[in-house]
C-alpha cells in the first residue's frame, strides 16, 4: 500500500482530462443533493435526473479518454471509483426521503463497499490485487443506476413497482457481494498454495 501511495503524482495527475472529469463528477453530487432533497415538483426530479445523466456522461468520457489517449494515472485509478461510489451512495440515501424502501439498498451498498475497501486494502498489503471490475460488479452497478434513475424520472410510482425495482437492485448487489467474496477467497487460496 505504501508503494502504491508513493507512486501517486497528484500535482501532475490532477490536471489530466480524465481526472478533471472525475473531480467534476464529485462536484455534481452537491447540486444533485440540493435539488433532490428540496424536490417538490416533477420538474425537480427531472432536474436531479439530468444532473445524474451529466455525471454518467463524464464517467464514460473519463474512461474513454484515459484508455484511448494514454492518460491512465494512479490517481485516476483511485479517483474514478471513489466518484462512482460516492455518487451511488448519494443517490441511494437521497431517495430514502421519497422511497423508504431504499434504506435497505443503501445499507447493503454501504456494507458491500466497506467489504470491498477493507478486503482490497488487506490484499494490497499482501501484494495481491483483483484485475479490474468483474462482470457481476458491472451488472450490479448498472442495475443500481437504472433502478435509481427510474425512480427519479418516474416519481410517485405504485408501491408494487417500487418494491420490484428495489428487489432487483438488492438481488444484483447481494450477488455481486457474494461473487466478489468468492474471488477474494480463490485469490487467497491460490496464493497460499504457492
Amino acid at each position: 500500500m505504501k508503494d502504491y501511495l508513493k507512486n501517486l503524482n497528484i500535482k501532475e495527475d490532477i490536471t489530466s482530462i480524465p481526472n478533471l472529469l472525475s473531480l467534476f463528477r464529485l462536484f455534481l453530487i452537491f447540486p444533485y443533493l440540493i435539488v433532490i432533497l428540496n424536490a417538490e415538483k416533477r420538474t425537480d426530479f427531472y432536474l436531479a435526473a439530468a444532473i445524474i445523466v451529466a455525471s454518467g456522461l463524464t464517467d464514460f468520457l473519463d474512461g474513454y479518454v484515459a484508455r484511448n489517449y494514454n492518460q491512465i494515472t494512479n490517481l485516476g485509478k483511485v479517483l474514478d471509483p471513489v466518484a462512482d461510489k460516492l455518487t451511488q451512495l448519494a443517490l441511494a440515501f437521497s431517495l430514502i426521503k421519497f422511497y423508504p424502501e431504499m434504506l435497505l439498498v443503501a445499507l447493503v451498498l454501504v456494507g458491500k463497499e466497506c467489504f470491498m475497501l477493507i478486503t482490497g486494502i488487506i490484499f494490497i498489503n499482501k501484494g495481491l490485487v483483483l484485475n479490474g471490475a468483474k462482470w457481476f460488479g458491472k451488472i450490479a452497478t448498472a442495475s443500481l443506476y437504472i433502478g435509481m434513475f427510474g425512480l427519479l424520472i418516474w416519481p410517485h410510482n405504485s408501491i408494487q413497482i417500487i418494491k420490484v425495482v428495489v428487489a432487483i437492485m438488492l438481488f444484483f448487489l447481494c450477488l455481486s457481494w457474494l461473487l466478489y467474496a468468492r474471488e477474494y477467497i480463490l485469490m487467497y487460496r491460490k496464493e497460499e498454495t504457492k
